[in-house]
Order: C-alpha cells, then sequence, then structure tokens
C-alpha cells in the first residue's frame, strides 16, 4: 500500500517513514500541506496520514482542499490539540480518523489499516474468499487452512488485489502502490512475482485466483464470502 505521511516535525516524520517501511508500505511524505496538496493531487494514494498544525495550509484546510476536487483516499488525522473542537473540525472537513499525539505506532497502524479495509468495503481485518482467507492483521494468507509462506512483496501484492477483488489493477497502478519510486517499472518483475504467487496459492490451478488481462493488468477473481 502507497500512503502520504503529512507531517512537519522531523524526527516523528522519520519515525513513521521507519516504522510503515519496516511494516511493508510505500510512502511519499510532505513537510507543509502546500507540498501535500499538489501530491494528493497526482497520486491516488491508499491513505494519508495528517498532522493539522502545518504550515503554509493548515491540515484542516488541506483535507478539504482534497475533499472539494474529489479526491477521496482516506485520511487519518495526527493532532497535538487537546481541544474536541480540533477534532470535529477536521473530522467535518473530510478526515476518517483521528489519533491525538503522543501515540504509539501500532494505534498508528491499527487505524490505517482499518482505514484501507473499510474503503474497500471490508469490515473485518480477515478476508475470506472462498477457500482463502488473508488475515491483514497478522499480515497472513491460508488456503484450506494451510498457511502460505509468502515474501513480503507477495503478501503485499495478494492484499492489494484482494481488496479490489474484480477490478482490473494494471502493472503500473500495482508497482507504485507496492514499490518505493526508484523501481524499475520497466522490468519484468511484477510478472515475476504474481507468477510465484499463483503456485503458492493455487498449485494445482483449481481455484485460478489471479487472472492476466493482456495489456490492461490482473483481477483478482475469488468473491469475497460474507462472515456469518
Amino acid at each position: 500500500m502507497r500512503i502520504l505521511l503529512v507531517e512537519d516535525e522531523e524526527l516523528l516524520l522519520a519515525d513513521l517513514q521507519k516504522q510503515f517501511s519496516q511494516n511493508g508500505f510505500a510512502y511519499d511524505s510532505a513537510t507543509d500541506g502546500e507540498e501535500a496538496l499538489f501530491l494528493g493531487r497526482e497520486h491516488d494514494y491508499d491513505l494519508a496520514i495528517v498532522d493539522l498544525g502545518l504550515p503554509k495550509l493548515d491540515g484542516i484546510s488541506l483535507i478539504q482542499r482534497w475533499r472539494e476536487e474529489d479526491r477521496n483516499f482516506p485520511v487519518l488525522i495526527l493532532t497535538a490539540r487537546g481541544m474536541w473542537q480540533d477534532k470535529v473540525a477536521g473530522l467535518e472537513a473530510g478526515g476518517d480518523d483521528y489519533v491525538t499525539k503522543p501515540f504509539q505506532f501500532e494505534e498508528i497502524l491499527a487505524r490505517a489499516n482499518a482505514l484501507i479495509r473499510r474503503s474497500a468495503g471490508f469490515a473485518s481485518p480477515k478476508l475470506r474468499f472462498e477457500n482463502l482467507q488473508i488475515d491483514t492483521g497478522a499480515k497472513r494468507a491460508e488456503v484450506n487452512g494451510r498457511v502460505l509462506e509468502l515474501t513480503a512483496f507477495e503478501y503485499n501484492a495478494l492484499e492489494y488485489l484482494a481488496l479490489r477483488s474484480g477490478q482490473v489493477v494494471s502493472k503500473t497502478e500495482l508497482t507504485e502502490h507496492l514499490y518505493d519510486q526508484d523501481f524499475d517499472r520497466d522490468s519484468n518483475v511484477i510478472e515475476v512475482f504474481i507468477a510465484r504467487l499463483r503456485k503458492k496459492i493455487d498449485p494445482e490451478s483449481s481455484l485460478k485466483p489471479i487472472s492476466t488481462l493482456r495489456g490492461r493488468g490482473y483481477r483478482f477473481e475469488l468473491s469475497a464470502q460474507q462472515e456469518s
């Protein structure tokens, strides 16, 4: 998943970059509202994490501008302000959730994962697709109860495609949302990883979970199962 981190405190931003990277996220960063506004216009992020107290353009105005321009990715608000009015203002501007500083990273991560899931229409962290279950909290996938041995990229690709079940995801989109900017997008690495992922999920070729649409990209084909 690619996220946008908007924070003007250098140490906090560096810590968030490190922590999210270690948890398999790709990210872009901005240290002021104007830069963040531009990035949010240019890229379709899975999530933005926005501090309210930003220079040049404050966080509430930033979120309002995005929403006015139909930028609908979920927004998690960070604020050091204790007044409940500021939290309400952030949510009314178009934010989806908030965390008050200081915080534990585990809380940020849990809320970020929940917002990404919910924006795709999933309430539970455990996604069920026929014989396949994906636990987005534990970052683990199982087929018929058998835990799959996936690399970090293979898991991230599976989760990204599964959250967009039935939608065509281009190679470019998959690359942008899973890799840092310096990745060679002309390589065949994506094709190799998707082929390996297919074999691990479906060694007998009975599920056929991921199809390739020539010239268009990939599509996750399994149907989501509703929780009982």
